[in-house]
């Protein structure tokens, strides 16, 4: 479900007419993230790490509102609830994009998400079954500890849909570090809304309470 947003009533509506014009209105932040606490709470669930992370970011998008934002047909939508079109990587090197459910429940995140993953590495298929712009494209680069990421755009296609990479697992003297990227439409958000997305993000990767049962 989605709603119209207001835009003549929007606190940056200059900022949205000014940056949608943009050949490229998307800016991109990439920082580290404390995974030391995260890492080993799932491990000792015996939980994936990437849905752990993927299911602790997707609670992180869906806490803000500008995350849901999305521009169609000229418009603002704002979506109930965002998902997950993630890359799954295959055996034979290539990879799909699968769509996730967002479920606040963890066990049927989890769940969902297993049999979305299954269904994605063993298909030849690079679309997934449901697509949408209610979701976050994510992507996992586990082989490089990168310090920024660009992505490939096509400038001919109307795009709003935030993109968050996540980098190779670290560690040193026993800290787990691992860059994540965030590229979003700098027409529906700024570096402040990115700034709380961080924020949360790190709160939850530090919280046992969300842990994948």
């Amino acid at each position: 479900m989605k709603k119209e947003l207001a835009i003549d009533q929007w606190k940056r509506k200059e900022h949205f007419e000014f940056f949608r014009k943009f050949e490229e209105p998307f800016f991109g932040i990439t920082t580290k993230i404390d995974c030391t606490k995260a890492y080993r709470n799932a491990k000792e669930s015996g939980q994936s790490f990437f849905l752990y992370y993927l299911y602790q970011s997707l609670i992180a998008a869906n806490s803000i509102e500008e995350f849901k934002y999305r521009i169609e047909d000229e418009k603002v939508v704002i979506y109930d609830q965002i998902n997950a079109s993630a890359t799954i990587n295959r055996p034979n090197d290539t990879f799909g994009f699968s769509y996730i459910y967002f479920n606040e429940d963890p066990a049927l995140f989890y769940e969902l998400a297993k049999e979305e993953m299954d269904r994605v590495s063993k298909s030849t298929q690079l679309f997934p079954l449901v697509s949408g712009d209610d979701v976050i494209h994510y992507s996992a680069i586990p082989w490089i500890d990168f310090t920024s990421l660009s992505h490939a755009r096509c400038y001919s296609f109307n795009d709003s849909v935030p993109k968050i990479s996540f980098a190779k697992l670290t560690e040193t003297n026993g800290k787990r570090e691992m860059s994540i990227s965030v590229h979003v439409h700098h027409a529906l958000m700024d570096g402040y809304h990115v700034g709380k997305f961080i924020e949360t993000f790190q709160e939850l990767m530090n919280n046992q309470s969300n842990t994948l049962k």
